[in-house]
C-alpha cells in the first residue's frame, strides 16, 4: 500500500508546486498599467479653474447633516506623453479652505472656516499646504471613468496612499482631470477635533473630489 501511496503523494506535491509557481508568473507585459515618469510634455495647473471639493458630515452621512466647500490649488503640474497622462503633483493652499454651503450666512461661514483652519482640525499655520502626487496611472473602462490614479495624499505632514478613479481628457494644449468622489478617514491624517466627545458626533469620513485643469507649458 505504501508503495502505491508514495508515488501518488510525490506526484501531487510536485503538481501542486507547478500550479503554485504558475500563479507567480509575471503579468502580461502588454498591460496598460503605467508607472509614472517625468517624460513627456509638461502641463501647468490653471489654479483659477482647479480645486479640491470637500464634504464633511455631522453624526450621519447625509445631505442634511453635512458641510461642503472648496480648497484652491497653490501650484501643480502634470506630464502628458503620447496624448496620455503620465504623472502629476498638485499642491493645495489650505488657507483657501472655505465652506460653500454657508456662503449666504457670512458670520456662520467665517466661524466654521476659522474653526476648520485652527488646531482643532487642519492647523494651517503649521501645515499650510496639502498635496497629492500620482505614482501610477492605469487606463480602465469603468463607467464614467477612464483612468485609475494611485498616489500619495499628504495632509498635516502625514502621507497615505490613496487611489482615485478619474476621467482624464487631453485636448491639444489642455488637460482636464476629474476624480470620482472619494471618502478618506480624516483621523488617519491627524485631523481630530480636540474634544473626544465632539469626535463622536462628527463623522470620520471626509469626501474629496479633485478637479484639475492644466495648460501646456510652451
Amino acid at each position: 500500500m505504501r508503495k502505491i501511496l508514495l508515488p501518488l503523494i510525490i506526484s501531487l506535491t510536485v503538481g501542486g508546486l507547478a500550479v503554485s509557481c504558475g500563479k507567480e508568473k509575471p503579468l502580461n507585459s502588454e498591460s496598460n498599467e503605467v508607472i509614472t515618469t517625468k517624460d513627456g510634455a509638461k502641463f501647468v495647473l490653471d489654479t483659477l479653474n482647479s480645486r479640491v471639493e470637500w464634504k464633511g458630515y455631522k453624526i450621519f452621512k447625509s445631505e442634511s447633516t453635512s458641510h461642503f466647500g472648496n480648497i484652491k490649488f497653490e501650484s501643480g503640474d502634470v506630464t502628458i506623453k503620447d496624448g496620455k497622462l503620465e504623472s502629476g503633483k498638485f499642491v493645495a493652499d489650505m488657507s483657501s479652505l472655505s465652506s460653500e454651503d454657508l456662503k449666504d450666512k457670512k458670520e456662520d461661514q467665517q466661524k466654521l472656516n476659522g474653526h476648520l483652519k485652527s488646531a482643532d482640525f487642519f492647523e494651517i499655520e503649521k501645515f499650510p499646504t496639502s498635496s497629492y502626487e500620482i505614482t501610477k496611472v492605469t487606463p480602465t473602462a469603468d463607467g464614467d471613468y477612464n483612468t485609475v490614479l494611485d498616489g500619495n495624499l499628504v495632509i498635516k505632514g502625514i502621507s497615505k496612499p490613496v487611489q482615485f478613479k478619474a476621467n482624464v481628457s487631453v485636448n491639444g494644449s489642455e488637460v482636464n482631470i476629474a476624480t470620482e468622489p472619494k471618502d478618506i478617514m480624516r483621523e488617519e491624517f491627524g485631523v481630530k477635533f480636540q474634544s473626544p466627545a465632539a469626535n463622536g458626533v462628527i463623522k470620520n469620513e471626509v469626501t474629496l473630489q479633485i478637479r484639475v485643469k492644466g495648460m501646456e507649458q510652451k
